[in-house]
């Protein structure tokens, strides 16, 4: 256990700096503790390094994109594929539009308020049985 063992895990799996600072602040003030990758591989190395409870995915981030990060989780850490949550900028696109039917995860649409962001989190956190503080 970590000296936080009480602070539920997040992994944030974003490039770009104002969403990633959007995320940490907004997280980090719901009391959870939060990790950034800036791209892919990093998610992956982070994901076998340690436990997490939920993670926000950018579907497209660099080195390897979140379509692919979402398999490794489902290979590797089928426990955590319901404690995941895409993000976009992009629906228009029908491969896009067809990767989110097939996952049936929740996703937000970027740019996303702080609310958005806060809402969904607790959503998916209370459908595993995990909450957070009001």
């Amino acid at each position: 256990m970590t000296d936080s063992a009480d602070k539920k895990r997040i992994l944030v799996v974003e490039d770009e700096p104002s969403i990633s600072s959007l995320c940490v602040r907004v997280l980090m003030g719901e009391g959870l503790e939060v990790s950034i990758a800036i791209d892919g591989r990093t998610a992956e190395e982070m994901l076998d390094r340690n436990n997490y409870d939920l993670c926000l995915i950018d579907i497209k981030t660099p080195v390897i994109n979140g379509k692919e990060i979402f398999q490794y989780i489902n290979d590797r850490h089928p426990e955590l594929v319901n404690g995941v949550i895409l993000t976009t900028g992009d629906v228009i696109g029908g491969e896009t539009q067809s990767f989110l039917k097939e996952t049936g995860r929740l996703f937000l649409l970027k740019p996303f308020a702080p609310e958005e962001l806060r809402a969904i989190v607790k959503e998916v956190l209370k459908s595993r049985g995990i909450s957070i503080k009001n």
